[in-house]
């Protein structure tokens, strides 16, 4: 691993340890219904909006209210994409003319569903299949909404543990509407005209055709690229406006840019930390937290990044002094290429600026492990630090029942509840993830039953059940260790509401579509609701003060135990499924196979 990637990894961390203060700070007064420098300027467009959804500024919901209000707004907000996705050939803002054929039902269903929770699975190309107002209101929308809707669900677990003998968690509409407008807003308004000042494209032109120097001709999508861009990196989005995503030039014009959307994908999520300890009195127990998700983002980062600059051993062989430069742009290079793909899946990002199908295995299976210990190592807005919370509820359990008494976290007692609310959370994710990916490595399910009529839906490109294996391991550019990799990421992606890939699967099937779209749904909604439970509980209980033996969890070695959890449960989860996919294959490629 050279100097200079080692350099690129700690300055991008510099940046984000450096705004991370300033935006907890803010955050924290935000959402404590303090004045901040933004609300003479803003404060209007907050109070308008709760009037017109009826909902007073001091409203407090009880956690069973607040979980039915996330559950509404999201219901209706994707019933709403689905529509338009499916009638944009009927609506205006469409000079390209796509229409139903471009977006069949069970596209528009996984397409709706993951933008609903922060997903951003794409499983189409957007330039040929979506008119502006699809992805600008049918979607991007969502990029606002959902990530708003995580934050919310952070501050309202926040509470849980800051309140103590209280019924409510804060109003769930509440915390959406100054998250929007006091968070996203202003900091997308800024970072989008920076965007534009760098060359991204913003407008509402057809896509032009131009003769090349060489006589030939080439097309060029356009469209409101810079505003759907800021908003897909600072809310850990990830859905791109371009197939190739990040690595298209018009997303992604320079390294200056590169970095600057990597260190928005870590603002808020770093800033939440801050803003965690803040609000429960204690600042250290918020650095307690960061430390933890940034043992793990380094130790990721110089593994990916180390990886990818050995290259394959069989390139070595022949005499190619190189590092694994397939699948990345050359105006990046590897270090900057790999540290995008660690810092992306440490968030619920998904945005790419390689292609991760083309990393080495164990390159590749940063990316992956990643997203499987629940998107925690700062994760998605809001969402990682809801995820971490949740391991810190069990590392203090493991932690009392190590030294023989009741765990307590933050004054409050973690009980059996809280415990098996943590445990629900962490096993809903796991059977998804473990038991759609077995169902489609499965050839005989694949060729027949519900896998078969699954390809027989509307807008099935791939001829019925004759043809439904092509729908699953059919649709693999890999064969053996690599090929159930794809798979496996796949499921990993959509239960952790990532959105990147291994590229290599192709995955707009009914099939697919179906089952990804479902597994989205289950890791976004069947996490949150065990943890407002949590969080409504942990309100309702009684500080208990402080003793000898309450064991300390803002040093040292409460980070350790938190780091070894996370990583001891992910490990004993998915090892079994990794030894069968990157594992195995980085065997095969140290031993000089080519098959």
């Amino acid at each position: 691993m050279t100097l200079s990637a080692v350099l690129q990894v700690l300055i991008f961390f510099g940046l984000v340890l450096l705004v991370t203060k300033p935006i907890g700070v803010f955050m924290a007064k935000v959402f404590e219904g303090e004045s901040t420098f933004l609300h003479p300027a803003l404060g209007w467009l907050e109070r308008s909006t709760l009037r017109w959804l009826r909902v007073r500024s001091d409203d407090d919901q009880p956690w069973h209210r607040y979980a039915l209000s996330l559950l509404g707004f999201s219901a209706v907000s994707m019933a709403v994409s689905y529509a338009i996705l499916r009638l944009q050939g009927w609506l205006p803002l469409n000079p390209q003319h796509m229409g139903t054929a471009q977006m069949p039902a069970h596209l528009a269903f996984n397409t709706s569903a993951s933008f609903t929770t922060n997903t951003n699975w794409q499983s189409y190309s957007p330039e040929l299949t979506l008119s502006y107002l699809s992805n600008m209101v049918a979607l991007a929308i969502h990029n606002w909404a959902s990530a708003a809707a995580g934050i919310a669900v952070a501050i309202a677990l926040v509470r849980g543990f800051a309140r103590h003998s209280a019924k409510g968690i804060g109003s769930f509409w509440v915390d959406v509407v100054r998250a929007t407008v006091y968070v996203l807003l202003p900091i997308s308004f800024l970072g989008a005209l920076v965007l534009v000042w760098q060359g991204v494209p913003q407008n509402f032109l057809p896509y032009q055709t131009v003769t090349t120097l060489e006589g030939a001709k080439q097309t060029f999508a356009m469209g409101p690229v810079a505003s759907q861009e800021v908003i897909k990196m600072l809310g850990t989005n990830g859905g791109g406006f371009f197939n190739a995503n990040s690595s298209h030039p018009f997303e992604n014009p320079n390294n200056g840019v590169n970095l600057l959307q990597i260190v928005m994908i870590f603002a808020i999520p770093a800033g939440l930390t801050y803003t965690f300890g803040k609000m429960v009195g204690n600042v250290r127990q918020g650095w307690a937290v960061f430390a933890a998700m940034s043992v793990l983002f380094l130790a990721g980062a110089l593994i990916c990044v180390s990886q990818e600059q050995t290259g394959n051993p069989l390139f070595t062989r022949l005499g190619v002094q190189a590092g694994n430069m397939e699948g990345k742009e050359v105006r990046f290079g590897i270090p900057a290429s790999a540290l995008f793909a660690t810092v992306t899946t440490d968030a619920s990002c998904g945005a790419v600026n390689s292609m991760h199908d083309s990393f080495t295995p164990l390159g590749g299976l940063v990316p992956l492990f990643n997203i499987e210990t629940g998107e925690v190592i700062f994760g998605g807005v809001g969402a990682g630090l809801y995820g971490m919370l949740m391991f810190a509820i069990i590392a203090v359990f493991i932690g009392g029942l190590m030294v023989g008494r009741t765990p307590e976290y933050l004054g409050k007692k973690i009980q059996k509840y809280e415990v098996q609310m943590a445990m629900l959370a962490i096993l809903v994710l796991a059977a998804s993830i473990l038991l759609f990916t077995a169902l489609a490595a499965n050839a005989d399910f694949a060729k027949s039953g519900a896998g078969a009529a699954m390809n027989t839906w509307p807008g099935s490109a791939y001829g019925g059940a004759d043809n439904a294996y092509g729908a699953t391991t059919g649709n693999l550019n890999n064969a053996g260790a690599h090929g159930f990799s794809e798979i496996l990421y796949a499921y990993s992606s959509g239960t952790g509401n990532n959105g990147s890939a291994f590229a290599g699967i192709t995955a707009n099937t009914p099939f697919y579509n179906l089952t990804i779209g479902l597994a989205m749904l289950v890791g976004r909604f069947l996490m949150i609701l065990p943890l407002l439970a949590i969080a409504g509980n942990l309100a309702r209980k009684k500080q208990v003060p402080a003793t000898a033996g309450t064991f300390p969890t803002d040093g040292g070695t409460f980070v350790v135990l938190l780091v070894g959890t996370v990583i001891l449960v992910g490990a004993l989860t998915f090892l079994p499924a990794l030894a069968l996919g990157p594992v195995v294959e980085h065997f095969q490629m140290t031993g000089l196979q080519t098959k």
